[in-house]
């Protein structure tokens, strides 16, 4: 069996950070959701998998040491042997092992179930362990696309928005019970959340766990079950959350909130949200980068002789000096008048493209000033019509 490089799975380096892995983890997982658009259900457990294993620090030690899968150390050879067993063994009893357990051909007896074997095997394979405790479970992530105008983007915006998600029982707090009924411990498992199974083997008696059936994972029982959510502490309803949404955030990105996913089960986590961010188009206003892109209509003569015009800017009027001989088609920038950087201070400018515009139906006195204005330049125009002057 080949082993797995989940350094790779999740396109990290084998000796980066937990936090590293971490933000690794959760990009991949928000592109291979098989709740998004192209995500796959088979990549997302591939990652999770990975995760699961380098995300917790022991694990990534037992993975960098041995791989990824138990088969794949030839039982016990070929990275460890006896001898590191039994030193772990020694150091977790104390010293020493008891008389009339297994021989192991080497000269000494020992008893597996005496020195915990399954709690060390738990420890270095990811099974058996004597301080299992119950599993919580982080909520579901969920995602939405959300509309705001293009002066919002530019202001950022406070909006709120409604969901429909598992949250956690207002009735019951999450605990299950229905309230005034007493919560009290699980006798089967103490509390625990899971039960512990002896399985005798080759190698000894090995302990596993299990959830407890009793009290289905919760470690603790009541009598009455909550009339709101039959006992699992989490309900479906419509829910209204307000998001802060960043002044200069574009057309197309995505915005994570923290914890406003759904519920986790047993005292987990709640999820995250996805807020797809859809920036309606403004009339007199495109964007570029952070860069806000207007336009500006003047008339030949403004052009010809320079002129001051007012013009629209995204908070509020301004001023636009028009140098003599401007031509159609040319950009001014005013600066400091874009979108603000999302990840750092200040703003992109304002570029201004100047539009000259040939008049049409003149009348008899503008007609001729236009036609004395060609002979003066020596332009070539038919008098008995007015097409073809420039």
């Amino acid at each position: 069996m080949s082993n797995k490089d989940y350094y790779k799975t999740l396109g990290c380096e084998k000796g980066a950070s937990q936090e590293e892995i971490k933000k690794a983890f959760r990009k991949m997982a928000h592109t291979c959701h098989p709740d998004k658009p192209g995500g796959s259900e088979a990549k997302f457990k591939e990652i999770n998998e990975a995760y699961q294993v380098i995300g917790n620090e022991e694990k990534r030690k037992q993975y960098d040491q041995f791989g990824s899968s138990f088969e794949q150390q030839g039982g016990f050879g070929g990275g460890m042997n006896w001898e590191d067993i039994m030193r772990q063994a020694r150091q977790q009893s104390g010293g020493g092992f008891q008389q009339g357990g297994y021989d192991n051909g080497q000269g000494f007896e020992f008893n597996f179930e005496d020195v915990g074997l399954g709690d060390i095997f738990g420890e270095m394979f990811g099974f058996g362990g004597g301080r299992k405790k119950k599993r919580s479970r982080k909520g579901r992530d969920i995602e939405a696309d959300i509309k705001i105008s293009f002066q919002e983007a530019y202001s950022g915006v406070s909006k709120e928005i409604e969901f429909y998600k598992i949250i956690k029982c207002p009735h019951c707090k999450g605990n299950g019970a229905e309230p005034g009924t007493p919560i009290k411990e699980c006798p089967d498992c103490g509390g625990a959340g899971q039960v512990a199974h002896m399985q005798r083997t080759i190698l000894g008696a090995i302990r596993t766990y299990s959830t407890c059936p009793k009290c289905k994972g919760e470690g603790k029982t009541y009598k009455t079950s909550c009339k709101e959510c039959g006992g699992e502490g989490l309900v479906k309803k419509n829910i209204t959350t307000k998001v802060d949404i960043p002044a200069g955030i574009s057309d197309g990105q995505t915005m994570r909130v923290s914890g406003e996913g759904e519920a986790g089960a047993s005292g987990g986590r709640a999820g995250d949200l996805y807020l797809n961010i859809r920036v309606k188009e403004d009339k007199n206003f495109q964007r570029q980068g952070d860069d806000i892109v207007s336009q500006v209509i003047i008339s030949p003569a403004q052009a010809a002789l320079g002129t001051k015009i007012n013009i629209n800017t995204i908070d509020g009027e301004g001023e636009l000096k028009i140098s003599a001989g401007t031509q159609s088609g040319k950009v001014f920038k005013i600066h400091n008048k874009g979108m603000p950087h999302l990840e750092s201070s200040g703003k992109g400018d304002q570029l201004v493209e100047v539009i000259v515009k040939i008049p049409g139906n003149l009348s008899a006195k503008e007609k001729k000033l236009y036609q004395d204005l060609a002979e003066l330049n020596n332009d070539h125009v038919d008098k008995g019509s007015w097409f073809g002057v420039f």
